[in-house]
């Protein structure tokens, strides 16, 4: 096998090495059943077992309490800015620190013409996000209040869940299952599984019951775009994403056995405050974009002195075997995107590019 590559690409991103090969052995003959996951039906008694060891995993990593549920879907978070809306109702409350949260939020003023915009670091190029401390401007006919847990393209993040009276929704794309999360404050969470639970084509939601298993919405919205019908069903309502199902599974099962959620979370500071530490070190060199009480643990941005200088920086990192580093078309500079999978042996090269560079 040729040599692997230090990946840092931000969506679809780096997985586990040994997830990839348990799929590659199981990939034709599927734990000794005579054919592939890709060929079997998803109403068999195999591939219902596979769905609930995968939701199993999840709630267990999270410790979820019982008043909660695992639901896999399609369509990635930018479904589940217009389900949301759908599903709880006009009036939410969106908290905009970049990107993905500007789009949520676009999408519920576009349903329901009535969200509230509680905050935003827009003038300031979503440098960060709220401080603990920062009280938000929920109107008191807020439905409920949504965030997104960290922008991949700015390069922020939450440190801490946001106090509030409402339902608390959560865009959790591109940190899930990388850090303890107290569910108890949380209604409603979202991600996209390719930055960290999987591949691309599988969502999960995890939510309380209350949301999952009955439908609060108008009687025009589509049966497929409530959560009821999903929840009710067990996710198998249609044809789910099956093999991304049973490789969001394993990475669980990975996560799990690397020693849980907060060992990864003690993994990806350690991967963070490295890279974090070359930028400090090297101020004349390099700029990161974020403040510093808002970096994020999951994609270091960072510009430096003129396009010309980053570009001759991704090319030594592509000499080198380090990939994916370029910025976001909409911001350009670089970025390190630096998952569950992503190796302390792959930043430590990076680390060592930075240092040598220039």
């Amino acid at each position: 096998m040729a040599t692997r590559k230090h990946n840092f690409n931000p969506g679809p991103a780096a997985l586990p090495l040994t997830v990839l090969e348990t799929a590659q052995r199981n990939l034709v003959d599927h734990e000794g059943l005579g054919l592939s996951l890709l060929e079997m039906s998803h109403r068999s008694k195999e591939f219902e077992a596979i769905l609930d060891h995968a939701k199993r995993t999840i709630a267990e990593l999270y410790g979820l309490p019982d008043t909660h549920d695992v639901l896999f879907l399609q369509g990635g978070a930018s479904l589940q800015f217009a389900m949301v809306p759908l599903n709880l109702g006009a009036g939410g409350a969106y908290v905009n620190t970049g990107e993905w949260s500007t789009r949520a939020l676009k999408e519920a003023q576009t349903l329901h013409g009535r969200a509230y915009e509680v905050w935003t670091s827009e003038p300031a190029k979503f440098t960060r996000v709220p401080r603990p401390d920062e009280k938000l401007a929920v109107p008191a006919d807020a439905t409920y209040l949504h965030y997104t847990t960290n922008n991949t393209i700015f390069g922020t993040q939450f440190h801490s869940v946001p106090e509030t009276d409402k339902p608390l929704v959560a865009d959790m794309s591109s940190d899930f299952l990388s850090r303890p999360i107290d569910f108890t404050k949380i209604a409603l969470a979202y991600a996209g599984a390719q930055k960290n639970a999987g591949p691309s084509g599988v969502t999960i939601v995890v939510g309380r019951k209350d949301l999952l298993h009955a439908f609060h919405g108008a009687a025009t919205v589509p049966v497929i775009l409530r959560y009821a019908t999903h929840g009710k069903q067990n996710s198998l309502y249609h044809t789910p994403p099956t093999f991304g199902i049973y490789l969001c599974g394993l990475v669980a099962e990975w996560v799990k056995a690397q020693g849980g959620l907060a060992a990864m979370h003690e993994r990806n500071v350690e991967k963070a405050n490295a890279i974090y530490g070359v930028i400090d070190e090297r101020a004349d060199l390099y700029r990161g974009h974020a403040e510093p009480d808002s970096r994020s643990l999951m994609n270091v941005t960072f510009r430096m002195a003129s396009e010309a200088q980053e570009q001759a920086f991704l090319e030594q990192a592509k000499k080198r075997g380090l990939l994916g580093l370029k910025g976001h078309r909409s911001v350009g500079g670089l970025r390190a995107s630096i998952y569950n999978a992503v190796p302390k042996a792959a930043v430590d090269a990076l680390v060592d590019l930075m240092r040598s560079f220039g």
